[in-house]
């Protein structure tokens, strides 16, 4: 798998080789976030590392295709929340991975891959993109918020706990669109 130096520059490499269908990006084999937010696991940096990576990488997707399917001012307001938070965190992940050896890859999980696809292909783009965000913003901010209080990397911890940050303030704003 190949090394990139931030979330922000996959994602143009994935913008700039698209043809007029949607280039796929790769599949990850990592399994969900569901299944990584559990009380009784302690997630090593890597892991933690390709789980953040791919749900950043899905946001700043998810948020392009928003901004373009989108008719609601709300949602695209969401959705450029959502994009910033993306790279803000995928940066962070490419700056602290790199001092533990664990770059983030630009590579998405199989969950992230199938939301994509469906929000490509929805018939009711905006309830699709909330339905989306109503499930994986507040399950994003428990991944962090678990492993900024139990993760086995300090310098990661505080990556964990920016990220939290940002998803609790992107969590309010999409309690206010409901």
């Amino acid at each position: 798998m190949k090394k990139f130096l931030g979330i922000t520059a996959g994602a143009m490499v994935l913008a700039g080789c698209a043809s007029s269908q949607p280039a796929a990006a790769p599949v990850a084999a990592a399994a969900s976030p569901a299944a990584a937010v559990n009380p009784g696991v302690i997630l090593t940096a890597a892991r933690f590392v390709d789980v953040a990576a791919s749900a950043a990488l899905y946001a700043i997707e998810a948020a392009k295709l928003a901004e373009t399917r989108s008719g609601d001012r709300d949602v695209r307001a969401l959705a450029a929340m959502q994009k910033a938070n993306g790279e803000g965190i995928g940066g962070q992940l490419s700056y602290a991975g790199r001092r533990v050896n664990a770059l983030p890859d630009n590579v998405l999980t199989a969950q992230h891959r199938a939301m994509l696809d469906e929000l490509r292909y929805a018939r009711d783009f905006d309830a699709t993109y909330l339905a989306q965000q109503q499930r994986m913003v507040p399950l994003m901010r428990q991944f962090h918020e678990q492993y900024a209080r139990q993760g086995d990397s300090p310098t990661l911890r505080p990556v964990a706990e920016f990220s939290a940050e940002k998803l609790a303030a992107q969590e309010r704003a999409l309690g206010r669109i409901r």
